[in-house]
């Protein structure tokens, strides 16, 4: 397992135990920023450092 999707699968665990331990508003306030965070983070960036991140991971998935 890579270890971006043992990041993927603790956040969903973490967003489960988050809907049953939390109130209801609250936990789907941190289960939508959890998600929604790094697509957020990928729009701030500037095209050339978009253009940067790409081009790494095209590079990362031949390997």
């Amino acid at each position: 397992m890579s270890p971006l999707s043992k990041y993927y699968v603790g956040a969903a665990i973490a967003s489960l135990l988050a809907l049953f331990l939390l109130p209801s508003l609250v936990a789907w306030i941190l289960v939508i920023a959890v998600l929604a965070g790094p697509v957020v983070v990928y729009f701030m960036l500037d095209e050339s450092q978009r253009t940067r991140l790409r081009r790494i991971r095209r590079r990362q998935i031949g390997r």
